[in-house]
Formats: C-alpha cells, structure tokens, sequence
C-alpha cells in the first residue's frame, strides 16, 4: 500500500551544495524547521529534537553527494515517520523538496496544516539562505 504524497517545494537563490551543507547538519534545524525542533541536541549517534509532539528521536540520510537530505523521526508512540527531503540543482540555486505523506488516520484539516506548515519552514529556509 502506497500513500498519498504532497510534494512541497521552494526555490533558493544559492548552490544546492551550500543548501545541502546548511540543511545537513542537524544543529542547524531550529533555525527554519518549526515543526520539529524548538532545541536538538546529539545523544551519541542519535539526535534528539524537543518538538511540539515532546522528545523525538532523529536519524538523517548519511551524507552524499545526491543532495538526499532524508530523516525518520521517531515520535516518543514509537512510530517512526520517514520524511524524504532533497536539494535539486536549478540553474545556478536549487530546488528545495519535501515529501509529505497522509498516513492513515490523518484527516483532510490536519494534512492541510502539515503542509501549511512545511511551506512555512521553507519559507524560512529560503529567507535565511537567501539574506
């Protein structure tokens, strides 16, 4: 079974490796990723984030040179959500794209404000790259 998927996306007007260099280390979350990380911090070879939902565990894609920038995210349920992110080139910025899936339960309203909400973060990704 497949979900339904919403792909969100922003242009930045820089190189998609400083996007990628930006977006890929984790201290950098609170500064455009509202909806995960008030604080983050790293546990070993964990990182743990301090989100509206309480304490979650975050993994990302290990580095490359793809522009992957993927992260699961283990809600304190336990449930673990896989979030596809990635840095395009596009011309001479780049292409930000997430991945939003409905998972099964998530009504009309609440997708519609998870993906109002990564618009907002990217929004604020873009503006902080961009200034």
């Amino acid at each position: 079974m497949t979900f339904f998927a919403r792909h969100i996306s922003t242009p930045i007007n820089r190189a998609a490796d400083e996007v990628y260099a930006f977006v890929s280390n984790p201290e950098n979350l609170p500064q455009w990723a509202a909806g995960l990380s008030g604080s983050i911090r790293q546990a070993g070879d964990e990182w743990i984030a301090d989100s509206p939902m309480g304490s979650v565990k975050v993994k990302f894609a290990a580095k490359n040179n793809f522009g992957i920038l993927d992260h699961d995210v283990t809600l304190p349920s336990g449930e673990t959500i896989n979030n596809p992110m990635r840095v395009i080139p596009n011309n001479d910025g780049s292409e930000f794209v997430f991945t939003l899936y409905r998972h099964p339960g998530v009504s009309d309203e609440e997708f519609a404000a998870d993906a109002k909400a990564i618009e907002h973060d990217l929004k604020t990704l873009k503006a902080i790259l961009e200034a």
